[in-house]
C-alpha cells in the first residue's frame, strides 16, 4: 500500500461568478521512502496539490489517502491533527517565527505535541546538530544568512519525524552554493529514510529526487519520470 494515494483529485475555487479549475483528475502514487519533485510552470496546479497532499486544503471531489486513512472528507480540525503529526512542511519564506531563537524554533512543533521541555530541548538540539547549526542556537533568525534559516526550517520539519516531509521552491530565496548545500540535506535525509516531495518549477532542483511527477493546467502529464 502506497502512502500517499490520490484518486481523481478535483480542486475547484470560486472566484466570484467564475469556477477555476486547479486540479482536474489527479491521480499519483508515492511509497514510503521515495524522494519526488512536482514539477510545473506557475499557476499549473503543483502547490494546490502540494496543499492537499500536507492536509493544508481539502479537494472538492475524489479520495486522498494518507498511510491507510482517508483524509480527503475530514473536517478541518481532524486535518490539522493529522498535519500536525503526518507531515513537516519546508517553505521558500522559511516561516519561521522571528522574535524566538533557533532552538526555540524547532521546539514549537514538540510543545504543541505535548513533549516535556527537557525532552524536546534535547531532541531540537540533536535535530540541528545534524543540519549542522549546532553553534547557532541563541541567534534570532534575523542574525542567520538565508541558507541557515532554511537549515532551521528543516529541523523544525523534522524535528517530531513526520510521515512526510513537503517542501514548496525551498531553494527560491538561496544563492546557488546554499541551495545547493540546502538540496544535499534532503538527500542525506531521503537517505535515512524520509519520504521527501519538493514542489518546484526548476530541473536542477527536480533532478536531486529519485521521480518527477509533471503537473500542467491541473493535469498530470507525467509521473513515472526517473530523475
Amino acid at each position: 500500500m502506497a502512502l500517499i494515494e490520490t484518486k481523481d483529485i478535483i480542486k475547484d475555487y470560486d472566484m466570484g461568478k467564475v469556477k477555476v479549475r486547479a486540479l482536474n483528475g489527479i491521480n499519483i502514487s508515492i511509497e514510503k521512502g521515495e524522494f519526488v519533485a512536482i514539477m510545473g510552470p506557475s499557476g499549473s496546479g503543483k502547490s494546490t496539490l502540494m496543499h492537499i497532499i500536507g492536509c493544508l486544503d481539502a479537494p472538492t471531489e475524489g479520495n486522498y489517502i494518507l498511510d491507510n486513512l482517508k483524509v480527503s472528507q475530514l473536517h478541518k480540525s481532524e486535518l490539522a491533527a493529522i498535519r500536525n503529526k503526518e507531515v513537516g512542511f519546508v517553505f521558500q519564506t522559511f516561516n519561521l517565527l522571528p522574535h524566538l531563537n533557533v532552538l526555540k524554533n524547532v521546539e514549537l512543533p514538540l510543545m504543541y505535541a505535548g513533549m516535556s521541555s527537557k525532552a524536546r530541548i534535547k531532541q531540537a538540539k540533536d535535530i540541528l546538530d545534524s543540519v549542522g547549526l549546532s553553534d547557532r542556537l541563541k541567534h534570532k533568525p534575523s542574525e542567520l544568512s538565508g541558507g541557515q534559516r532554511q537549515r532551521v526550517a528543516i529541523a523544525r520539519a523534522i524535528v517530531n519525524n513526520p510521515a512526510i516531509l513537503l517542501a514548496d521552491e525551498p531553494t527560491g530565496n538561496l544563492d546557488t552554493q546554499a541551495g545547493s548545500d540546502i538540496l544535499s540535506i534532503f538527500s542525506e535525509l531521503h537517505a535515512k529514510g524520509h519520504t521527501i516531495i519538493i514542489v518546484t518549477h526548476d530541473m536542477a532542483v527536480a533532478n536531486r529526487a529519485n521521480r518527477i511527477i509533471k503537473i500542467i493546467d491541473g493535469k498530470i502529464v507525467d509521473g513515472n519520470i526517473a530523475a
